[in-house]
């Protein structure tokens, strides 16, 4: 039996903007004032939270019986949400690829949420699907993609490999329309992103996909692709697609991108380049030239809401020939028929509702610059070289790499451990700065053994805070192998 209403309900236009935007202006008023007063009570970047506690306070709400009140709700809020919440501009954040936001890209957001455009069709959003479409140009320009290229803001770098790879898919079977699916095959570094082998099993070649040898420096090694390729052909196997990693996600490492372009072409295969992480160096005025050779790529992933330091979402997946998009258009008479001049957007994008998540890049372009943001990633990437060379020379900490963006793979070696004992440590230490809250890091595994792992993306963090992070670990590491030797 459904609940009975509420006895008092409103006039049913009682909450909609802008009838009352009065009512707007205090209610966004009241949750800033919330926020800010929040901030500044946090004293690190999480609190220790588990599980069951979170779910526990979330399952207590009855959803059917409103507060009515909004100083309530947000109240409850926080008790069921922000007051445990991570926070990814504290300094001592250092898990994931989550970045601090710029403020420029949150005043976009007030304006993205209120007025609600939709970037589908130029009836839906007018002045956005320019705006949208000048961003696409903008970065396709500084790829180096060409005078045809084209492309789409997307919800993030999964989805955006996933359209590259249907584009790549399409590509090939309608080259040649008795093509076997199953014959079809993407080479991939064997430290590339999770999503290619995703993508793939979606566009239903769930045995696709093959990881290709990487060097010393964890990048894709062209020697082992030229290998691969070759014997593909040999087999009668066609390789749809190479996809080039831009900045790997454990090690930031960058494909010899110049080198796969030429394999790429001399077998007649669609490059794809996933830049999500390194896509930043776009931006930077030094560093540029890492990216030498994605402007050959027939599609690229690049992702705001990382090294642009953008709020989810805001990526976008840009072509080099704008006529490839013609894999995943789409006519509905109602939205966007066949005949009609009016500029589009669902016909490039897999989705039909979207954000005007580009609102966000263009208001920080226009306010702080494109330089701006590229010093940003400059110093991301140089704290995490500091920090890389403090560490050097200290016998209870071991590196797995050197840094190549803002990564450092690392783990706790007290003395007189054995490399499985440091193992063993990584998910223990982990564990226990998530439980004290004043620290977060991550964990990852490189060739099979486990590492933790710093990913620095907050341009306010220094070295200090960082090593403050791995000399908590350190204590915490020594005193567990210490009281587990004293056990066994």
């Amino acid at each position: 039996m459904p609940p009975p209403p509420s006895p008092a309900l409103p006039p049913l236009h009682h909450f909609f903007h802008p009838a009352h935007a009065h009512k707007y202006a205090a209610t966004v008023r009241l949750g800033l004032d919330h926020l800010v007063s929040t901030l500044g009570r946090v004293t690190g970047p999480a609190t220790g939270r588990t599980p069951e506690d979170a779910d526990r306070r979330v399952a207590a709400v009855d959803l059917d019986h409103p507060l009515g009140d909004a100083a309530a709700a947000l109240e409850e809020m926080s008790r069921v949400w922000l007051d445990d919440t991570v926070w990814f501009h504290e300094p001592r954040y250092a898990a994931h690829l989550n970045c601090p936001v710029l403020v420029p890209a949150l005043l976009a957001e007030l304006f993205i949420a209120a007025v609600n455009p939709s970037l589908d069709t130029f009836d839906q959003s007018v002045g956005a699907t320019f705006v949208e479409r000048a961003l696409v140009d903008w970065t396709a320009g500084r790829v180096g993609l060409g005078p045809r290229a084209d492309g789409v803001f997307t919800s993030g770098g999964s989805q955006s490999n996933l359209q590259a790879l249907q584009l790549a898919r399409d590509r090939a079977l309608t080259r040649d329309p008795g093509l076997d699916p199953a014959r079809l095959r993407v080479l991939v570094s064997q430290d590339g992103h999770f999503s290619v082998a995703k993508s793939a099993r979606l566009l239903g070649l769930p045995d696709a996909v093959l990881g290709v040898p990487v060097d010393a420096d964890r990048r894709m090694d062209p020697a082992a692709l030229a290998r691969t390729l070759d014997q593909l052909r040999d087999l009668g196997l066609v390789p749809m697609a190479v996809v080039g990693t831009a900045g790997t996600t454990d090690f930031g490492a960058i494909d010899p991108l110049a080198d796969l372009a030429d394999l790429c072409a001399r077998h007649d295969t669609w490059l794809h380049v996933d830049a999500s992480y390194g896509g930043g160096l776009l931006a930077s005025r030094r560093d540029r030239h890492r990216l030498d050779g994605v402007g050959r790529a027939d599609s690229v992933t690049v992702d705001f809401h990382k090294t642009w330091f953008q709020p989810v979402s805001a990526s976008a997946v840009l072509v080099r020939e704008r006529d490839d998009l013609r894999h995943v258009t789409w006519h509905a008479d109602y939205l966007n028929p066949r005949g009609t001049d009016r500029p589009d957007q669902v016909g490039k994008s897999l989705q039909t509702t979207r954000r005007f998540d580009a609102l966000k890049l263009w208001l920080t372009l226009r306010i702080i610059g494109a330089d701006t943001v590229g010093a940003y990633v400059d110093s991301v990437t140089d704290l995490a070289h500091d920090v890389a060379d403090a560490v050097e020379g200290r016998p209870e900490l071991e590196l797995a790499a050197p840094p190549q963006l803002s990564t450092l793979v690392w783990r706790v070696r007290p003395r007189g451990s054995t490399p499985e004992d440091a193992s063993a440590l990584v998910p223990r230490v982990r564990q226990a700065l998530y439980d004290r809250g004043g620290a977060m890091v991550a964990a990852t595994k490189v060739d099979g053994a486990a590492w933790l792992k710093v990913t620095l993306l907050n341009p306010m963090a220094t070295a200090d805070d960082v090593l403050g992070i791995l000399d908590d670990a350190v204590v915490l590491g020594t005193r567990m192998h210490r009281d587990r030797a004293e056990v066994a």
